[in-house]
């Protein structure tokens, strides 16, 4: 990723100012308050964060941080090899888990290069985003050869944070006045996935993102940055503001789901990456992803159809999810979809 080529330019309007403004009191949640027996307080807490932020940090979170710091070195290495050995364990239409370095957001080339690597191994996917098509297809694990402990050290990465997205599924319940575990049996057979993302450094980072502006589709995102800082939330005036990295910590949002369960109580934020032209930046998103088979609607408990009506229709994720990673090797003509596409009107 030398020169900078068109396809990563964004329209006038979509570039970066790469000056932080003030991001203000982003929560920040001290998770040893469970510890402490504090839980109703946590998940006030919580709740605030998530309806007037739909981003926070957490500190204390129990992942053991010498893992973190295994997996952050396991990464490097693998994405300092050449692009001939990590085309080895690339990615296609037809297997969406491995390495990519040419993915679309918004129809434009995002500026970094990922390794996806899927939680339950196969992941079980529809075949088509067609409705009518009923065909299920298996998406497998690509293990590169190099650095030789990687596949260990991802497994117990990925059974650490998985524990903490299940915590943070039964606290964000909670806080919607749920039971704890009212969403647990959607993840049985979860499409979860974990990417490795790696933003080189960029020669004209003032016309080019690392990853555009959008929402996560799922449930909720367990993300680990490094010091370098980048990512960047858009705050109710409209403002982008940086989510200055916080040692050790975990920066968690909400994704549409949580938006479509709570009826518009929380919000989906849309955020970003923006570039550094003289240092790498490394990350590590969890994107937490239920089966398949399940239909995202407004959750019952949270809706009555005289006060509070259901502002969204149906949709099964599998074929959301089908829909939207067609944008991942080509530019489409038409808007990917979104929940929006399902508001009632």
């Amino acid at each position: 990723m030398g020169e900078i080529d068109p396809a990563f330019i964004l329209s006038i309007e979509h570039r970066p100012k790469l000056t932080y403004n003030d991001p203000g009191e982003i929560p920040v949640i001290d998770f040893s308050a469970l510890d402490r027996g504090a839980v109703d307080l946590l998940v006030a807490n919580i709740g605030k964060a998530c309806e007037e932020w739909g981003f926070f940090l957490v500190i204390n979170h129990g992942v053991p941080l010498n893992l973190v710091r295994r997996l952050e070195a396991a990464m490097k290495e693998f994405f300092d090899q050449s692009i001939d050995e990590k085309r080895k364990v690339k990615r296609d239409e037809s297997n969406a888990m491995g390495y990519h370095d040419s993915e679309h957001t918004k129809n434009v080339r995002d500026w970094k290069e990922v390794l996806d690597i899927a939680v339950e191994d196969p992941m079980v996917v529809p075949a088509s985003p067609d409705p009518q098509d009923q065909e299920l297809t298996k998406y497998y694990n690509q293990w590169p050869e190099y650095p030789p402990d990687f596949r260990q050290i991802w497994k117990e990465y990925a059974g650490e944070v998985e524990k903490l997205a299940y915590k943070f599924l039964e606290l964000i319940s909670l806080s919607l006045g749920l039971a704890g575990d009212r969403l647990n049996e959607f993840f049985e057979g979860q499409t979860s996935f974990i990417r490795l993302n790696h933003y080189p450094p960029c020669p004209s980072p003032e016309l080019a993102l690392g990853v555009g502006r959008h929402k996560d589709a799922g449930a909720l995102t367990v993300l680990f940055q490094d010091g370098v800082g980048g990512l960047e939330v858009k705050v109710k005036n409209g403002e982008w503001v940086g989510v200055q990295p916080i040692p050790n910590a975990f920066v968690i949002n909400v994704g549409d789901m949580f938006q479509v369960w709570s009826n518009d109580k929380y919000e989906s934020v849309e955020h970003r990456v923006v570039l550094n032209s003289e240092k790498e930046r490394f990350s590590i998103p969890f994107f937490f992803l239920p089966a398949h088979h399940v239909n995202v609607k407004p959750l019952e408990e949270l809706t009555d159809e005289l006060k509070t009506p259901p502002k969204f229709k149906d949709y099964n994720w599998g074929k959301f999810m089908a829909t939207r990673n067609r944008s991942d090797f080509k530019k489409l003509a038409v808007e990917n979809i979104q929940i929006h596409h399902f508001k009632v009107s």
